[in-house]
């Protein structure tokens, strides 16, 4: 088995710590985007996990919406959930909050706590694949487990 490069570790570590035998793969080719990490798992665009970060305009803190690949996020939605203007936060926020860059963005082992919408269309699938801290590591795990692990609140991102 190769090693795993620092960031794909920790996620890897920390999957076994909360108790799931889900495998951290590290490809040589990217999964940065949604289709290159559907090509890589081998699955539908639909079963990949878009973690993306936004900024509550007033509060200042971060908001994860976990969506599914093909999905745009409809913002003025996530702004009725979160209760406050939204906007993009940028490369510097997202690795602050999350302690990983753009791209490799996991749903979990994040720097900071945050608020977190999980698309609703996760559960058309019984796995989905999600980034694992690295531009090219990702790792399956079930959808209901994607929920525990992050505390959630399923919601129409769309």
């Amino acid at each position: 088995m190769s090693t795993l490069s620092p960031s794909a570790q920790k996620i890897q570590n920390l999957l076994k710590e909360l108790g799931y035998g889900y495998v951290v793969i590290e490809h040589a080719e990217s999964t940065r985007t949604a289709q290159e990490a559907a090509d890589r798992a081998g699955c539908e665009l639909g079963q990949i996990v878009k973690s993306l970060i936004f900024k509550g305009k007033t509060s200042g803190k971060p908001i994860l919406v976990l969506a599914s690949g093909p999905n745009r996020v409809n913002e003025k939605r996530i702004e009725e959930y979160a209760g406050e203007p939204i906007g993009k936060a940028d490369a510097d926020f997202v690795r602050a909050v999350t302690g990983f860059a753009i791209g490799g963005v996991p749903p979990i082992g994040h720097a900071q706590q945050m608020e977190t919408y999980l698309d609703q269309d996760f559960f058309n699938y019984q796995t989905i694949w999600a980034a694992a801290g690295t531009p090219n590591a990702i790792f399956e795990l079930k959808t209901d487990d994607l929920q525990k692990m992050t505390g959630g609140k399923a919601v129409s991102i769309k």
